[in-house]
């Protein structure tokens, strides 16, 4: 159909397909919510609502709650008209299921929220919070929350490191071949969206983002062995290459059976899958060479794509931050589909740029407007044009889904985030 418009009428998984499929639809496609990458801080959500639908009382669930991130739940994506629902591990960050829920004050500003039944910490002196993996207050905590946080921050768990004694096994202690419980629970999730919602289905896959650094810490896990330090980490990627390769493979081997095992069981009801979201990019530029990831990460994203796009029809979501430009020919040659954040205030990730250059390529899942400054710290009108801007750009002939550059915060002005609705909805008129 090309360039052709679709017909109008579209339902949000017929919209999100046509987008994908570098079509354009009968109006933007939109997400809010649907991955970890995409969402809301919680404080944020339950403003929202209270300004869409009067509930001022009501206590939005952490779904996420390394980044304290709030459900959009289907009441609250049918306000804002956002297209995509998320499926989600059976455990979060810390080793929490989420099937019971109890009470929970944000200590910054005391909203009230609702968090998994085992999500249990302690308090230092200073007001600090600190988490513990699986809730178990007896071991060790993971994470901190400075009490002027919003989120939490890796606690550094770092053993001595003996060179001669290093195990590559021991950084691969979390991945592990998918439990038939598992699979079950992705299956009833996918099942449940696709038979009683009309939107698009994205599923984020666990244990296939090679060297994403804020799983290296292993926050789940009560005793991480291995290299489990974000700097050690990262120099390791340099100086002990071998040992991180070895790891991938591990990582690699295990995740193409899980790969083979959810295909089989979810088939085409998903539409999309977050594999990835190591980052490679600051504000200034990536942080390793074309060559380097050539080397380290592209063989292994590779074959995981390959094996997704052989087995399935879902399109591949890649999440990293920063200026990345001069490794998004190689990211597409490794077989992305979608490039997220599109962090448009790095260097060299200029909008009409991406769109000229790789727009027939990837489909930009993000880049609508920049969570850093506009959105926090600029005034409605700047919200507004920055978003309507960003759509011209990049709606043009499709290939496109809306969503900020990153998480919306918990302490954006609700003023801003209705001046971002208000400018995705004139967009939808046109």
């Amino acid at each position: 159909m090309g360039n052709e418009a679709e017909q109008i009428g579209m339902t949000s998984r017929q919209r999100l397909q046509a987008a994908m499929e570098h079509k354009l639809a009968d109006r933007l496609c939109f997400d809010l919510g649907a991955g970890g990458q995409t969402g809301m801080g919680v404080c944020a959500v339950g403003r929202l609502r209270e300004a869409l639908l009067g509930e001022s009382d009501y206590k939005v669930k952490v779904i996420e709650p390394y980044q304290m991130l709030g459900e959009i739940d289907e009441d609250l994506r049918k306000a804002i008209q956002a297209d995509v629902v998320g499926v989600h591990p059976p455990r979060d960050m810390f080793g929490l299921r989420h099937d019971q829920w109890k009470p929970f004050t944000m200590p910054v500003d005391g909203t009230e929220v609702l968090v998994p039944k085992d999500f249990n910490f302690t308090v230092d002196n200073n007001g600090d919070l600190f988490m513990h993996p699986g809730g178990d207050t007896s071991v060790a905590p993971s994470a901190k929350m400075p009490s002027s946080s919003y989120f939490w921050d890796a606690v550094r768990r770092q053993k001595p490191i003996v060179e001669n004694k290093l195990d590559p096994m021991d950084n691969c202690r979390e991945f592990g071949l998918m439990s038939d419980a598992d699979v079950d629970y992705f299956k009833n999730k996918v099942d449940w969206y696709y038979e009683n919602t009309d939107a698009g289905i994205y599923l984020t896959f666990p244990g296939i983002a090679f060297g994403d650094i804020a799983l290296v810490p292993a926050t789940w896990m009560d005793n991480p062995k291995g290299i489990r330090d974000v700097e050690e980490w990262y120099i390791s990627t340099a100086i002990r290459r071998d040992y991180v390769y070895k790891v991938f493979e591990k990582q690699c081997e295990i995740g193409l059976k899980n790969i083979e095992r959810l295909a089989a069981v979810l088939g085409n009801r998903v539409q999309v899958v977050f594999v990835s979201g190591t980052d490679f990019g600051t504000q200034r530029g990536p942080f390793i060479s074309p060559q380097a990831y050539r080397d380290l990460y592209k063989p292994f994203q590779k074959a995981i794509n390959d094996k997704i796009h052989e087995l399935t029809n879902w399109k591949i979501f890649i999440h990293s931050c920063g200026g990345i430009y001069p490794l998004v020919p190689d990211m597409i040659e490794a077989g992305f589909d979608v490039l997220n954040p599109v962090q448009c205030s790095a260097e060299g990730m200029d909008p009409t740029r991406l769109k000229k250059e790789f727009g027939d390529q990837l489909v930009f899942w993000g880049g609508g407007v920049d969570t850093q400054k506009t959105l926090p710290f600029g005034s409605p009108d700047d919200v507004y044009r920055e978003v309507s801007e960003r759509i011209e750009i990049f709606n043009a002939n499709s290939g496109f889904i809306f969503n900020s550059v990153h998480n919306i915060q918990s302490n954006v002005p609700i003023e801003n985030m209705l001046a971002l609705f208000e400018a995705i909805r004139d967009a939808r008129k046109e």
